[in-house]
């Protein structure tokens, strides 16, 4: 397994703390062991997540660039795109980004984002998922409280792994 350094870019903070908020602020209970899909998307999320809404119901999320922390770091034509998004119907939770621009190729149109119940259990995930992979960034301490890694599983698979103690 290849290890990475332990920069983890603004981008990946800001993102994985609106979706740790988007997931934790309904209760102050331990939160049980989630595995959602995050799509990314290249100018289209807001279209893409409405569609999924109108199928699927539930409520819809949706966080612009030029509303977030990271809006001065970024360019401004980037203003009305989408940070972040989270789509909540039942047991379904969808996300969505508009994040990966330019970088958005097919295969990367999506990422598996593991919320963990344990730190033995985000732990014992990220060895098995990286094992034959390549570690991105590695488990560590964030800002908005939680235990997160990426990595990209042997299969070419990417992952987030996140563990909240709220």
């Amino acid at each position: 397994m290849s290890q990475s350094t332990p920069h983890i870019d603004v981008f990946t903070q800001h993102l994985f703390w609106f979706v740790t908020v988007g997931l934790h602020h309904q209760s102050d209970e331990k939160m049980a062991t989630q595995l959602n899909p995050y799509l990314n998307f290249s100018g289209q999320c807001r279209e893409a997540m409405t569609f999924y809404h109108e199928c699927l119901g539930g409520d819809l999320m949706m966080q612009k660039i030029s509303e977030s922390p990271m809006a001065a770091q970024m360019p401004s034509e980037m203003g009305a795109h989408i940070m972040h998004s989270s789509l909540t119907s039942g047991a379904i939770v969808l996300m969505g980004s508009d994040m990966m621009g330019s970088s958005l190729i097919r295969g990367n149109e999506f990422t598996l984002c593991l919320n963990c119940g344990s730190d033995e259990e985000i732990n014992s995930y990220f060895e098995k998922l990286s094992s034959g992979g390549k570690v991105k960034t590695d488990l560590h301490q964030t800002f908005w409280g939680a235990t997160y890694g990426e990595l990209t599983d042997k299969f070419g698979f990417n992952w987030m792994l996140n563990y909240s103690r709220n």
